[in-house]
């Protein structure tokens, strides 16, 4: 899929499914996914670009897992502080915006990944190994996962 016809598609997806919110009258489902659809305009716009340009797959990709971030990141304030009801919102609209990514690399994927740019590259230094690293995998594993295994395996050599 090209990246305009792929980011065409997933934001048809959002607004079939943004119907569905609405005429179900959820609105926990309703506001993510109008989320969504307002962080890609802005995103679009933060580019230099009109808010009804496409983005790149890479691109919607990375807004997806800012806003997923975002909601993990406000679950834990609210469980700190003691807010199920605010925790639970968040838990949900992250369950919600993990719908529209595809699959994360799992740890073994990464780890072999690792051993190939670092067979590729034995005399680069941890830091730039994960650079590298994460151009590989391009948005499709977490940057924490990626700089654990990155130190596993320079310690391990």
């Amino acid at each position: 899929m090209t990246e305009p016809s792929f980011f065409n598609a997933l934001v048809e997806k959002v607004r079939a499914e943004l119907k569905n919110a609405m005429r179900e009258r959820d609105e926990v489902r309703a506001t993510t996914l109008k989320g969504i659809l307002a962080a890609f305009a802005n995103e679009s716009v933060a580019l230099g670009r009109t808010p009804q340009s496409p983005l790149s797959a890479v691109e919607a990709q990375k807004v997806l897992r800012r806003l997923i971030k975002q909601r993990e990141e406000a679950k834990e304030i609210y469980e700190q502080q003691g807010r199920a009801e605010l925790a639970l919102r968040e838990a949900q609209e992250a369950e919600i915006l993990a719908r529209f990514l595809p699959p994360e690399l799992s740890e073994g994927e990464v780890r072999q990944i690792v051993q190939k740019i670092q067979a590729q590259n034995p005399t680069t230094k941890s830091g730039a190994l994960i650079g590298l690293v994460m151009r590989e995998v391009a948005g499709r594993a977490d940057g924490a996962l990626v700089r654990r295994v990155v130190e596993e395996e320079t310690r391990a050599s």
